[in-house]
């Protein structure tokens, strides 16, 4: 899926929203967990209850690990399901690796080739080496850790370069662009940190972002579409808890429909404000 297939899924979908398949095994229903997956039921439930509203989902892998086996296979049926279902969906791997060349070239193909998701995160400490092998895939997307939304970001995104007068995530979105175009990476910027979105658009007008932190971390949706949206949306914008967890008894896939709407029907109002729908 390029640049302008998920700005069309957008203006059809009326949303850029990306719903966040953060699965706890300690959270699901009950009445869930004496099925013989558990964490694939889960996810079938609230995938069925939300793809009209959504334009993307995300895994986060370590839900899924920690399970060990039982929880890869239901990562796998997961992706395989929206895949055969609901193709048009966008399907995000939020890992996080980085690793050496010959190391991030498995974990592309892991995530490529093996379990066919479109995106994966990926931290870019390590350099060029080791972000280039995911961006051998065609049609496929590396989704770059920028400036994230944990407390622990001011550690080191924002120490500043005294020669360039850069700031660490500042450096990544410029050097970064040499290594992929606006249709193969996007960036991680939290929502947390709406107030930086406007400095990050004279760097990367054109690319993608991926917001997380509305909804449960409390970031604000109508100030990350003030700074953030280009004339393409040019935004996915994350929600997990918020969402996934809007009810843990029976009725949680009609709770969760429920509050995705809700987010679906302010972001219309945003996109129409734009003049993009």
């Amino acid at each position: 899926m390029n640049k302008e297939q998920l700005f069309e899924q957008i203006k059809a979908k009326r949303s850029f929203l990306c719903i966040g398949l953060d699965t706890d095994i300690l959270k699901i229903p009950a009445h869930l967990k004496d099925t013989s997956d558990p964490i694939f039921a889960f996810n079938k439930e609230i995938i069925d209850a939300t793809q009209d509203l959504c334009v993307a989902y995300k895994p986060n892998l370590a839900f899924y690990e920690s399970l060990g086996v039982i929880g890869w296979t239901a990562l796998e049926k997961t992706v395989n399901y929206i895949r055969e279902k609901y193709p048009e969906q966008f399907i995000i791997a939020d890992a996080k690796r980085g690793d050496i060349g010959n190391t991030s070239n498995l974990y592309a193909r892991a995530f490529f080739d093996h379990m066919d998701f479109d995106a994966v995160t990926v931290a870019p400490y390590m350099g060029e080496d080791s972000v280039k092998p995911f961006m051998t895939y065609l049609d496929r997307w590396v989704i770059l850790l920028a400036l994230t939304s944990n407390k622990g970001a001011f550690d080191f995104q924002f120490l500043k370069d005294e020669a360039s007068g850069d700031q660490l995530y500042e450096s990544v979105l410029k050097t970064s662009q040499k290594w992929g175009t606006t249709d193969s990476m996007m960036y991680v910027v939290g929502a947390t940190k709406a107030e930086s979105l406007e400095g990050i658009r004279a760097i990367v007008p054109d690319h993608f972002l991926l917001v997380p932190g509305v909804g449960a971390q409390g970031g604000s949706l109508e100030e990350v579409a003030k700074y953030g949206m280009n004339d393409q949306c040019g935004l996915l914008v994350n929600s997990s808890r918020a969402i996934i967890y809007a009810s843990n008894e029976e009725d949680f896939a009609e709770k969760a429909r429920e509050s995705a709407m809700n987010v679906q029907v302010d972001m219309e109002e945003l996109l129409l404000e734009a003049d993009l729908l």
